[in-house]
């Protein structure tokens, strides 16, 4: 089976952090996000995948590569100008239509779930595209996707809305994608998937894209808040033991602190509910509480992220 990361984004809500690095390739534990998501991917038996690029592309091309499982091989579709996640994945339709069906996801969560029983589920409906959803308490933040008695989405957050929505979840940002759909992706060079594929389906009377509403485990990254709280508080995850990684990496995780490899805090700094990234040197007399040490200097979780 292929897959797609869509790994593109600017990752502006991350700045300062997303100057230094994509945001795939930050650290959580010790370990770049990118890993998580191939690792996950590798465990429900992905034999292929593309990450589309943007920001700072080397950066995320070489960590991918460094961190790629076994069996896996892994490709990039560099996108010079931002496609936007529609014409992102329509840059690799060709590739991705060689799996029927093939996977998507982001590259800026940490999720768990079993792709294998959610890609039997999509097969059995035969249905063009599957979203996995998930009933959560922060769908006032991420909005929500409505579905009708039979799962069809009918509703997506406040923009596209059919009715007869009877259920709604928060969008992982996993989905199985049938070959028909990608046959379908609008001539654009520029888009986004929802507005600009999905709605126009549904509109047209489509029955085939349906929310899935498998257990799993879902923390998105993607502010400082949510990305110290990934570092200090992670959810425990059944394919890959993070903790055992992380030291054998040479991380230190500590009560309230992750010390990335090579990292040095001299006597007398006084950290607290930080992450400090690999090779940083904390000086003596620093005083941090409640944000990440990365570029040489340290960089608190916003008042109004928190």
């Amino acid at each position: 089976m292929r897959a797609m990361i869509v790994a593109a984004g600017l990752g502006t809500r991350l700045r300062p952090l997303t100057l230094l690095r994509p945001k795939p390739a930050l650290p959580v534990r010790g370990l770049p996000l990118v890993a998580y998501t191939l690792a996950l991917l590798r465990h429900h038996g992905v034999s292929e995948v593309v990450i589309n690029t943007h920001h700072l592309p080397e950066m995320l091309e070489e960590t991918a590569r460094a961190c790629c499982p076994p069996g896996l091989a892994l490709r990039f579709s560099r996108e010079e100008t931002l496609l936007h996640t529609g014409g992102g994945i329509r840059r690799v339709a060709g590739f991705l239509r060689e799996s029927d069906p093939c996977l998507i996801l982001g590259g800026d969560m940490l999720l768990d779930v079993d792709l294998r029983a959610l890609v039997r589920r999509h097969r059995e409906r035969s249905d063009a595209v599957t979203l996995l959803l998930r009933e959560d308490v922060r769908a006032d933040t991420f909005g929500s996707v409505g579905v009708d008695e039979d799962g069809v989405v009918r509703r997506i957050g406040k923009s596209f809305d059919l009715g007869g929505s009877v259920r709604a979840g928060v969008y992982t940002w996993a989905n199985v994608v049938s070959a028909r759909a990608l046959d379908a992706l609008p001539d654009q060079s520029v888009f986004n998937h929802f507005e600009g594929w999905i709605a126009p389906r549904l509109a047209s009377g489509a029955r085939d894209v349906r929310g899935d509403f498998a257990p799993c485990t879902w923390e998105p990254v993607g502010t400082m808040s949510e990305y110290l709280a990934a570092n200090l508080t992670p959810p425990a995850l059944s394919y890959l033991d993070v903790e055992a990684e992380a030291r054998r990496r040479g991380v230190r995780l500590e009560p309230g602190l992750v010390i990335g490899a090579g990292a040095t805090i001299e006597a007398g700094a006084s950290l607290r509910d930080t992450v400090v990234w690999d090779r940083e040197h904390v000086p003596a007399g620093t005083r941090a509480q409640r944000g990440v040490f990365a570029g040489g200097a340290f960089h608190p979780v916003p008042a109004s992220d928190a």
